[in-house]
């Protein structure tokens, strides 16, 4: 249920006395009414339609916006419910008889009863509408949160604990026995730590970076990974010339070839081999993560790696990309990524 905001109906309450009050001011300049009663009448069936549209809009949908059929039906009866209260209480404050004619009332017309069906019409619509933006408003922040939030959690699973301590304990290693394959895991470490704080404090946008730099932060994590696995793990990249320059969400496949990795190929005591390909489909992208691992039945949908992916496609390109999985026992794993592809791609 929608938090009761007293500031919000205070505020519609005033609109709706002015409202009320030119309405009394304009029957009484044109029917010649004495003002005082009229403005009693319009006050009191002004409110009572008022409370009936937006007491049964929250009834109806506690959220903001029942639609707009069920709007007009609530429109109709509040005017007609709230005309005939209100005239009644009128007739009880004047010490008139409560069933007393409408056409014997000061302002109390068919007229009126047509007018405030029409203010009543627009004040709805005019509420809701507010209502409505306000709560794309919300949609829209709430999606951008939501993309912040993924993306610190790629930060933190990219930084992850044991794998940084076991390519440090390797590191050592190799200072003694090999030191210039040490500074070259030492350089590749260093782009892929630069890599990953820069996709951190990526904008909402996503933090694009060309396809090219892409596989180039892949290929750091990889050669990372080769340390600790070494021949057990075999690794094609595959990127056209042509798509090299087109731009992707930073590290965007990083979670897909940690899955691969670590679910598919780790377990396998032979190891296998990890495709990384780009190809361009009519007017789409898409990106394959392979393995020839040991496959599962069925897909990790709501392991992290997935749902972090998912999460930033949705929020970048919406329903224009999506991710598919498929994997099977002894037949290995495979995710592809589909794109939309900038307009001005050749």
């Amino acid at each position: 249920m929608a938090a009761f905001n007293p500031r919000t109906v205070a505020r519609r309450v005033l609109i709706a006395a002015v409202f009320n009050t030119v309405l009394a001011l304009a029957i009484s300049a044109i029917k010649g009414d004495h003002f005082a009663p009229t403005l009693l009448y319009s006050q009191l069936i002004g409110l009572c339609i008022w409370a009936g549209i937006d007491g049964g809009r929250y009834l109806l949908s506690p959220q903001g916006w029942p639609g707009v059929r069920p709007m007009a039906v609530l429109v109709v009866v509040a005017v007609f419910a709230g005309y005939g209260l209100g005239l009644t209480l009128g007739n009880l404050l004047l010490g008139r008889p409560l069933l007393a004619s409408a056409s014997n009332l000061p302002g109390a017309t068919v007229g009126f009863l047509l007018m405030s069906l029409a203010l009543g019409a627009f004040g709805a619509y005019y509420f809701s509408s507010r209502e409505m933006l306000a709560m794309a408003r919300l949609a829209q922040e709430e999606a951008q949160r939501q993309a912040s939030e993924a993306r610190l959690r790629l930060l933190e699973s990219q930084l992850e604990p044991h794998m940084l301590f076991n390519t440090l304990a390797n590191l050592r290693a190799l200072i003694a026995t090999d030191p210039p394959r040490a500074i070259d895991m030492l350089d590749r470490l260093n782009h892929f730590l630069r890599a990953t704080l820069a996709a951190s404090r990526s904008d909402a946008r996503g933090g694009q970076h060309t396809l090219s730099d892409e596989f180039a932060r892949l290929d750091d994590y990889l050669s990372l990974m080769s340390m600790r696995m070494g021949p057990r793990l075999r690794v094609r990249l595959e990127l056209p010339e042509a798509l090299a320059p087109l731009p992707v969400p930073a590290l965007l496949l990083q979670p897909l070839v940690e899955n691969a990795i670590r679910h598919g190929l780790e377990p396998s005591a032979r190891g296998g081999e990890l495709r990384v390909a780009a190809q361009r489909e009519g007017g789409t992208l898409c990106l394959s993560v392979s393995d020839d691992g040991v496959g599962s039945e069925a897909p990790a949908l709501e392991g992290f790696g997935l749902t972090q992916v998912r999460e930033r496609l949705q929020a970048l390109h919406g329903a224009a990309a999506r991710l598919e999985w498929h994997s099977a026992p002894g037949q290995g794993t495979q995710a592809r990524l589909f794109l939309p592809l900038p307009d001005a791609t050749p």
